[in-house]
């Protein structure tokens, strides 16, 4: 049998779909924004200095200021030895410098204190709902009552907190109660502090293209936003109590890969590959601000004294509210 010549016609059923309904091909030549400067800022924060290192720094700060202490001696000596008022006068600001430093001493010492109660607190309160033990979360309840007093914004929480402590009857009703009277407006404060942080985050990625600006932008932006995070709970966190704080935030995002961009981040915002269809500089300032909230979120859960049981922040809210408005705007 031999076969026919010619072209051959092969006939298309009627509902095959026509090449203008065919999806668009993706641009492979663009790469998906990845949050870089995020990542990048968490993982320094994150980055433990080995001994060795510890030790160097250490010791050069040491040999500084005995160096310094000892010249800033002679200097004024010197000039008490030929012109006395102006030497008396420098001696007495040198006493001035260091007795401000020696106050900050003690306010960074104070801050730690802080801190460490707001660890205590949380401490007691997750052996307290572990254990459903009420008599601990009632003594975590009179311990917060006492922690934020003189404060305008718990008074009410206080007081409600107060009056109905004697109703709960079992450990996690006790420590639900304190988050829904007590913590709840110092949660919305601390939420608005993240949108505010993920907004000033893509803002600066997306409209500063100058090499590593947008890596010192976030690590500014996350340190100054943890910080005021443990402010609205009482941390008070000072200069290293922050870095503290921001060292163990992000060493536990880093270690869980919460700092590591999904598929779905940005969905609610943005909607399927839309994000795609973004400029690279203005993608990557939304998945930054993405990221930061991530890193907001843990700070609240890290600063606050009693864990989250009813009202926990959702990620995707807070981007949602926090970069929508600048989606549309740069869209």
């Amino acid at each position: 049998m031999s076969t026919p010549k010619g072209p051959v016609l092969i006939e298309l059923e009627e509902d095959a779909p026509s090449p203008s309904e065919a999806p668009p091909v993706p641009d492979l030549t663009q790469p998906t924004p990845q949050g870089q400067a995020m990542q990048t800022a968490a993982t320094l924060a994150a980055r433990q200095p080995s001994r060795l290192a510890r030790w160097f720094w250490a010791l050069l700060t040491t040999v500084i200021g005995a160096a310094v202490s000892v010249a800033a001696w002679d200097f004024a000596w010197g000039l008490i030895e030929r012109q006395p008022i102006l030497g008396y006068a420098i001696a007495g600001l040198i006493g001035l410098l260091v007795l401000v430093m020696l106050l900050i001493s003690l306010k960074e010492i104070s801050a730690f204190g802080r801190l460490r109660r707001i660890d205590k607190l949380r401490r007691t309160s997750d052996e307290a709902l572990a254990n459903k033990d009420l008599k601990a979360a009632k003594s975590v309840a009179a311990d917060l009552i006492a922690f934020y007093a003189g404060r305008e914004d718990t008074r009410w929480g206080r007081e409600k907190l107060r009056d109905g402590m004697d109703d709960s009857f079992d450990a996690e009703a006790m420590l639900t109660e304190i988050e829904l009277d007590l913590l709840a407006p110092l949660d919305a404060a601390a939420q608005r502090e993240v949108e505010a942080a993920a907004r000033q985050v893509a803002t600066v990625t997306a409209l500063v293209p100058l090499a590593l600006a947008d890596v010192v932008s976030a690590l500014t932006a996350n340190l100054r936003m943890i910080r005021r995070i443990a402010e609205i709970y009482g941390g008070r966190a000072g200069t290293l109590g922050s870095w503290r704080l921001t060292k163990a935030v992000m060493a536990h995002l880093v270690a869980t890969g919460a700092v590591a961009v999904g598929d779905d981040m940005l969905e609610p915002l943005l909607g399927g590959s839309l994000l795609g269809k973004l400029s690279r500089r203005f993608g990557e300032g939304m998945v930054n601000g993405a990221l930061t909230a991530r890193v907001g979120v843990a700070a609240m859960d890290v600063c606050r004294p009693v864990p989250f049981l009813r009202n926990r922040p959702s990620v995707r809210k807070i981007i949602q509210s926090a970069l929508s408005g600048l989606f549309k705007s740069g869209a």
